[in-house]
């Protein structure tokens, strides 16, 4: 019997070692990061397609999102899928778009870290060329970096603060472009 018992506190050991580590796993999702795979080409050049991006869902209970910050939201048009977009303008903001840029509050944005010089941001069914738009509060205004080929608020309009997931942390996924992602407007 003493064989017996040594294997089956064996399996107990193994049984309460995964239980634990995937109580953790599961407390660390639920309520501080979650993984999320960028599809498709909206966001480069600054994220690449199949990229994995860990996302900090946390940090929104003590902060709100600021101009320059990746976020992860549900999309406004299939609810059932996340978005990843770069926050243009916050609440209380006037964006505009003029002769393919971007201006938030009469100023031009400088979008030269993550939009190359020779893209022109153009307008869409929401925001039109020449027209101002004042961003309501919890709401944002989100672009895709690849503007040419991104579904962002131009189109659909603001994103509501409950609707976003988290802001982007760290991309981890493929090993060699590991880095992490950072705000160009908070050096």
């Amino acid at each position: 019997m003493g064989f017996l018992s040594k294997i089956w506190a064996f399996i107990l050991d193994i049984a309460q070692t995964i239980l634990l580590a995937a109580s953790v796993f599961l407390v660390i999702y639920i309520f501080f990061f979650r993984p999320f795979q960028v599809n498709g080409a909206s966001m480069l050049p600054s994220f690449e397609d199949k990229e994995y991006v860990l996302t900090n869902i946390f940090i929104l209970h003590f902060e709100n999102p600021k101009v320059g910050d990746v976020v992860v939201f549900k999309s406004p048009t299939e609810p059932d899928k996340d978005f990843i977009k770069r926050v243009i303008a916050i609440p209380g903001d006037t964006i505009s778009l003029r002769s393919g840029e971007v201006y938030i509050n009469s100023q031009k944005l400088d979008q030269s870290e993550y939009v190359p010089n020779y893209v022109q941001t153009s307008e869409g069914s929401f925001l039109a060329e020449g027209e101002s738009i004042t961003v309501p509060n919890d709401s944002y205004f989100v672009m895709g970096d690849n503007r040419l080929h991104s579904s962002d608020s131009r189109q659909w309009g603001f994103v509501k603060k409950s609707e976003i997931i988290g802001k982007s942390l760290f991309v981890y996924w493929p090993l060699n472009r590991m880095r992490l992602v950072k705000n160009p407007y908070q050096k």
